[in-house]
């Protein structure tokens, strides 16, 4: 089966998603710093993508904290290991890439956690904009900062909203 995509808007902006029979294998926001350009190839089905569009939309909702989909990221098995990282990271909390690092056995490769969280294909179910500087500082996101910012504070908003349900 080829490559199939859709887009779905988002209060981002418009969201490409990529897949085949293996599942989700991109997730690109516009102008985004390694995102793929269209493929001839690729077919426009809407189809596949019905959870995941569902899921998203659940998300910018403030009504999902985690994702439950199928995913088929391609990348390094190092990248693949980071990626797999960054999908523990909790809902509304942040993470330094030396913390991954150190997570991975070696302190030493934060310059390499740095470039594989920068080139993860599925952005939002893989939540790299959960990663920040050392310093807690915003940086690196492949999307823009400004939707790095946007992402977080959603985050921030909703896990508030739902501490405020409990009391």
């Amino acid at each position: 089966m080829s490559a199939a995509y859709t887009t779905v808007d988002s209060p981002i902006g418009e969201l490409l998603l990529l897949g085949d029979e293996h599942g989700l294998s991109g997730l690109y926001m516009q102008r985004q710093r390694y995102g793929p350009e269209r493929d001839p190839a690729w077919r426009h089905d809407p189809a596949p993508f019905a959870d995941a569009t569902s899921q998203l939309e659940e998300y910018f909702a403030g009504a999902r904290t985690e994702f439950d989909l199928a995913l088929a990221p391609g990348g390094t098995p190092f990248q693949r290991r980071v990626w797999g990282l960054l999908r523990e990271i909790p809902f509304g909390e942040t993470t330094t890439y030396g913390a991954l690092a150190q997570a991975l056995g070696n302190p030493r490769t934060v310059r390499a956690v740095g470039l594989a969280n920068g080139h993860n294909p599925i952005s939002i179910v893989v939540p790299c904009h959960r990663v920040i500087g050392a310093d807690g500082s915003l940086v690196g996101f492949g999307g823009g900062l400004e939707r790095k910012r946007a992402l977080l504070a959603h985050e921030a908003e909703v896990r508030e909203g739902f501490r405020a349900t409990l009391w």
